[in-house]
Order: C-alpha cells, then structure tokens, then sequence
C-alpha cells in the first residue's frame, strides 16, 4: 500500500535530517509501539523525499530510570550542526513530554516533519499552524493525565479487596498468592524495629530523635541501600496506619487482608502523643489564612507566615529562619489583589476560545486513532492468552503436563489476563469526553479569577495550588509559574492580549506567540510570570 505524506508547509529542498523515535516503556515496546517501527517508518519517508539521514537518535524510558539521555545529544548535534536542519519523528507524544521540550526545539529554528500526522512544522510556518500544534501537545499532556486517572481505577479496586496496591511500605514485602494478585506481609528483618517504635512513643518517654537513634542501633535501616533511616522517615511511618490493618488510598480508608503488625488500639495511641505535643503549631492557620504554605520569601528562601494583628488584620511576614530578612510586613488582601492579577492571565477573549473549541476538535482525531490502535493491540493479546490457557487445559486432561504445572502457570497466564483487562478497560473509557473534558478545563482558565475572588480562605488555597506553583514574593512583587496545562494557556493569552489571537478567526494568522527568549538568560527555561 503506498504511503501518503501530506506537506502542510513549505518544504525547502532536502538535505541532511536526523531521525528521533521514543517509546515509554520495554512493554509499550513488546505491545506494538516499537522502535524498529518507528525507525522503519522515519527511513522509508527520508528516502521517498530525498533526505540524507546522518544520525538516528532512540530512547527507550523505564519507570526505573527515567530520562532521555539520547533526546539531549540529538539537541546537542542540532545546535552545533547548522548545515542540518531537519528532524523526522513519527508523531507528536514520541518527541515532546512537556512545553519544555517543545520550546526548545522550536528555539533551534527546525523542520519537524511529524510523518504519521502528515503534518510539517517550520521557521516559515504559520503561526496558526504553530497555536495548532500547540494545542495538540497540550492536549496530549491532558490525555495521558486521564489515562493514569483511568489505569489508577485497578488499583482502587484492588484496595477495595483489602490488598495494598502499590510497593510495600518499610516494614513489608510485596508476596503473590496462588491465585496470581499480589498483598504483603510482614519482613522479618524490620517489622520487629517498628512495633517496637509505635510501644516506645506510645509511652511519651521518647522524642522522634531519640526513637530514631536507639532503632538505627539495633540495626533498623532501609531495605536495599541499608543507609540509615532518618528521623523524618520515622514520623511518616508512626503516621501511617497501614500498620494497624487499615490503610489509606486515595484518600478513602479501607480494611486490610495482611497481617497487621500492631494494634489499632496502639495507632491511636501514638497518633494521640503525637498530637498532643503539636498542638501548640500553627496547623489550624492555614485553615484561617489563606495563603500559608503557598507563598516563599524571595529574598532568601524562607516560608511566608501569616500573623493576626489586632484580632482581625492579616499580615504576611518572613519567619527570618537563616536570619535578618530585608522582606517587610504585607497585608493579607494585597497578596490577595496580585493572586487575581495571575489567574486573569489566563482569561481568553470569547473569539479565542472558540476557535481553541475547533482546534480541540481537529486533534481529538488523533487521539481516537491511537486509542483504537491501543484497543486492538490488547484484545489480540487477550485472545493469544485465552487460546494459550485453552491449550495448556488440553495438554493437562491428556497427561502431557501435570496438574501443579498447569496451576502455577494459569495463574500466571491470569494475572497477566487481569493487567491486560485493566488496562483495556483504561482505554476504552479514557477521556471518551475529550472534548468536553478540554472545553471544561479552557472554561475554569476563564473563570479562576473569579472563582477566587467568591471562595474562602481553604478553597482560595486548593484553586492556587492547582493553577501555580513556585510562588515567591520579594520587595512587593508576586512571581509564580503555572502549572501544566495553564502554562500553555497563559502563553495563547498573552498572543491574544497583544490582539494577535482575537484577528486569528478572521485572518487565520498570528505572530510570535511562543514565549518570548530573554537573551540573558537560558531559554529552554520556562521564565516565571510577576505582577508588580
């Protein structure tokens, strides 16, 4: 079948190009989402359209070691080689992970041909072209959010069963069962250590430090590095009931079906101790003050802290930990009056936002298309599986396999069958509202100002610790960054400020609307927003 490559921009006459392909993860890898097909595909296409492949760059990411060392020397030859200025991938998710990766290719001035998309990005492209793709990489970025949303359903069902679904906490082991699902139990090397913490501070004879110091000397140390366990760890874990038989997830508290290793009668206890030695805290301020734990001294790097004077005005200070701080008192409503300037930076005119509605449209059909390749992929393997099990169930009733071969090895065939049906399930109803769930997020942008405006002191702080991050506040400036996705937003507002995006419906075009490049300081960098 002949492959079609559609130009969408101008293509200057070929020359050198290098070719990047990326999977996630060795099982993407084994499902499909292969280097070799990717590179069998970049090739065919330099070939067919007379570019000369001086350097093939791959990565391959682990949950255990992630990074692409490879992604970073392809930047590295592209900035030192300016006779090639062309880079072939398969798509979109294989180049960029974040907003991050996207501005630095497009500060090297590239041809991006992204070849499954039939799409070609350019110096010379248009830059409704560009706000196109835009949308599309944070789009994606919204799509694999949903996606472990999604993936993330297994393992609360897993808690509902009584089963811890993750790593086992200091204290435990992960074990299988017969039946193939995976619990813990106790580890005979270090689960003494910590019942034996809980009985010490439960007597409130002992501070943290002091139960910390007497278990490193009788060998309490972390399972593979055998380094010491610090003070800090030994809170976390007489904080943690998962040591009673109960144990938190996702913010739900289920009974556990392994062996606790004290009683709960003795977590309450210690959780009681514990309490009652910090109450004298300013816990309860960030239940009356809104911007605790958000906002940290420019200067020099210390917590802002809040004070009431004169039993109703609010002011906001620098605890001063590593010494005088140049940082003067400000008043609670003034952080106030700059938290809204930030969040109005996210406010769209009502011609852009329906022409990001088209854009969300136009690339939801990627996104279908790869969910419908990631479907088909895991039911051929859940028909491979069954047929395999089928077979092995022949050989058991012939004699040609024993009975206890059989056992083991089903329960590992269904324990592979289970993950591959999360995982199914995962996909088939991933972001089937994508567009929807991309106008809703577009709509709270819109509205984050004012929403913060009508809230009170607890939700005002939840709302900005979901939009920014990173607040500082030094000699009456407020600089903060937004997070992923509002960073990509506020970029298309301050195109559409300058009135570039609100001629776009009309035009069609709109100029530099990527962050601009201070010369002065890395560009690669996402530069922080302030309001004076």
């Amino acid at each position: 079948m002949k492959k079609r490559h559609q130009k969408v921009s101008t293509v200057t006459d070929a020359g050198d190009a290098v070719i990047y392909a990326r999977v996630s993860s060795k099982d993407q890898e084994k499902e499909g989402y292969s280097i070799p097909a990717q590179l069998e595909l970049l090739r065919s296409y330099a070939q067919s359209n007379g570019f000369q492949v001086i350097q093939e760059f791959t990565d391959v990411e682990t949950a255990k070691a992630a990074g692409r060392n490879n992604f970073g020397q392809m930047l590295r030859l592209l900035e030192k080689n300016q006779n090639c200025r062309t880079l072939l991938v398969e798509k979109t998710d294989r180049l960029y992970r974040n907003l991050k990766d996207w501005v630095t290719i497009d500060d090297l001035g590239l041809q991006v041909h992204f070849v499954k998309e039939n799409m070609i990005l350019a110096p010379d492209s248009r830059s409704s072209e560009k706000f196109m793709h835009g949308i599309k990489v944070l789009m994606a970025k919204n799509y694999v959010d949903n996606l472990s949303e999604e993936t993330r359903k297994g393992m609360i069902e897993k808690a509902r069963q009584g089963m811890w679904p993750s790593y086992a906490p200091l204290g435990y082991r992960n074990v299988a069962s017969p039946d193939g699902k995976r619990n813990i139990e106790p580890d005979p090397d270090l689960a003494p250590h910590i019942k034996r913490m809980f009985e010490w501070y439960a007597t409130s004879l002992y501070s943290l430090k002091q139960i910390a110091q007497a278990a490193r000397a009788e060998g309490f140390v972390y399972r593979k590095s055998r380094s010491a366990v610090p003070i800090s760890t030994v809170h976390k874990i007489l904080r943690n009931r998962i040591y009673s038989g109960d144990f938190n997830f996702d913010g739900v508290t289920y009974r556990g079906s392994y062996e606790p290793l004290i009683t709960r009668e003795l977590w309450k206890q210690v959780q009681s101790v514990l309490d009652g030695r910090q109450n004298k805290r300013s816990g309860t301020a960030k239940e009356r003050f809104a911007f605790s734990g958000l906002i940290t001294c420019g200067h020099c790097g210390c917590a802002m802290v809040a004070e009431l004077k004169k039993g109703k005005y609010v002011y906001y200070h620098c605890t001063g930990y590593k010494g005088k701080c140049p940082n003067s008192y400000t008043r609670e409503h003034v952080l106030e009056d700059k938290f809204t300037e930030l969040l109005r930076g996210l406010v769209f005119t009502n011609d852009t936002l329906e022409w990001v509605r088209t854009a969300l449209r136009d690339s939801h059909r990627d996104e279908r298309e790869f969910r419908c390749d990631a479907i088909t992929k895991l039911q051929r393997e859940q028909k491979r599986l069954q047929e395999r099990l089928e077979a092995m169930y022949e050989d058991k009733l012939d004699g040609r396999i024993s009975g206890a071969y059989f056992d083991v090895k089903a329960a590992e065939i269904r324990a592979t069958q289970e993950k591959l049906q999360r995982d199914l399930a995962a996909f088939q109803t991933a972001n089937q509202n994508y567009i929807e769930d991309g106008t809703q997020l577009l709509e709270l942008a819109q509205n984050a100002h004012l929403l913060f405006q009508q809230q009170p002191a607890t939700e005002k702080r939840k709302l900005l610790n979901y939009v920014l991050s990173n607040c500082t506040w030094k000699d009456g400036e407020l600089n903060a960054n937004y997070r992923q996705p509002f960073d990509l937003l506020a970029v298309a507002v301050a195109a559409d400020g300058s009135g570039h995006t609100s001629s776009l419906a009309q035009t069609g075009q709109i100029e530099n609307w990527l962050p601009s490049v201070d010369s002065n300081h890395d560009s690669r960098r996402q530069r922080p927003l302030s309001y004076h």
